[in-house]
């Protein structure tokens, strides 16, 4: 039995499957919507959600990850005499790695916390590279040494559908919003230092993938047969069967993961969102 237990919240948009394959401990969030909290992934599922989103005017909130939950995930494995190592979302973005700090601070034994400085599958990169490492038997140290350096060998662009939701959630103004719309300008997002931060924008659909596409292509080349390779969707899946194609033609890859993106960022971007995330295993 392996001696290193895997934690993460649930901004890293871990599937379940992959959850159970590594015995990996999820921590969930909070979607707070209508008045109403639901914890992410067990009271909503990805799909309701999506729909609740799609039929609201109103826009959900997210609630971080409490102390709480922590301090008894962690009690809990260090009982059974594991070491703990949590990844986590970005500090930046979100107020739960600090509660895990909190709860870590407040314990005795072996807890190893890495802020991957990203979000969903950006995140999800590092545990699943953290993961694979576990099952060859690497020591916590080395894994951890391997994931700070990860963070400088690691892509993540996105783009979403519509403007309308990240206008609601106050991050443009409802004229840059409706004018960005008429003209079907579609942004092109990236994490970097921990936040969202816009890189390019383009007109239509088409023209983000050639984008997003170039900008892998400056990064990494078109070798990616040794990278990590996630891509992200909401409720667009037809969208992200093409996306897939198409990377497969541009590149050469030896692995795509696709996931549905969480409840927790597409609270922030609408349901309609497609991310690219590509880094060193």
């Amino acid at each position: 039995m392996n001696k290193i237990k895997l934690i993460c919240d649930s901004l890293s948009d871990i599937p379940k499957e992959l959850l159970e394959t590594y015995d990996i401990h999820e921590v969930p969030l909070t979607v707070i919507f209508d008045g109403k909290e639901y914890i992410d992934g067990i009271d909503l599922s990805k799909e309701e959600f999506y729909k609740m989103l799609r039929n609201s005017e109103n826009m959900p909130k997210t609630s971080q990850c409490t102390y709480i939950q922590f301090r008894d995930a962690f009690k809990k494995y260090l009982n059974e005499d594991k070491g703990i190592l949590y990844i986590g979302g970005s500090s930046t973005a979100s107020g739960t790695l600090q509660s895990a700090m909190m709860a870590k601070n407040d314990l005795e034994g072996n807890i190893y916390i890495i802020d991957t400085q990203n979000l969903s599958i950006g995140s999800g990169c590092f545990l699943l590279s953290a993961a694979e490492m576990i099952e060859k038997n690497k020591n916590i140290e080395e894994i951890v040494d391997h994931l700070e350096k990860l963070k400088n060998n690691i892509e993540v662009l996105f783009t979403v559908d519509t403007l309308d939701y990240l206008q609601k959630g106050g991050r443009i103004s409802l004229a840059k919003a409706t004018i960005g719309n008429m003209l079907n300008i579609k942004p092109i997002l990236s994490i970097q230092d921990g936040l969202v931060k816009p890189v390019n924008q383009v007109r239509g659909k088409k023209q983000v993938l050639s984008k997003i596409i170039a900008l892998i292509k400056e990064k990494f080349g078109e070798d990616l047969s040794d990278k990590r390779i996630i891509l992200g969707y909401g409720d667009n899946e037809g969208e992200i069967i093409s996306v897939e194609e198409k990377l497969k033609s541009e590149f050469n890859i030896s692995e795509i993961l696709t996931v549905n993106v969480s409840s927790c960022i597409c609270a922030h971007t609408g349901p309609g969102i497609i991310g690219i995330a590509c880094c060193n295993k």
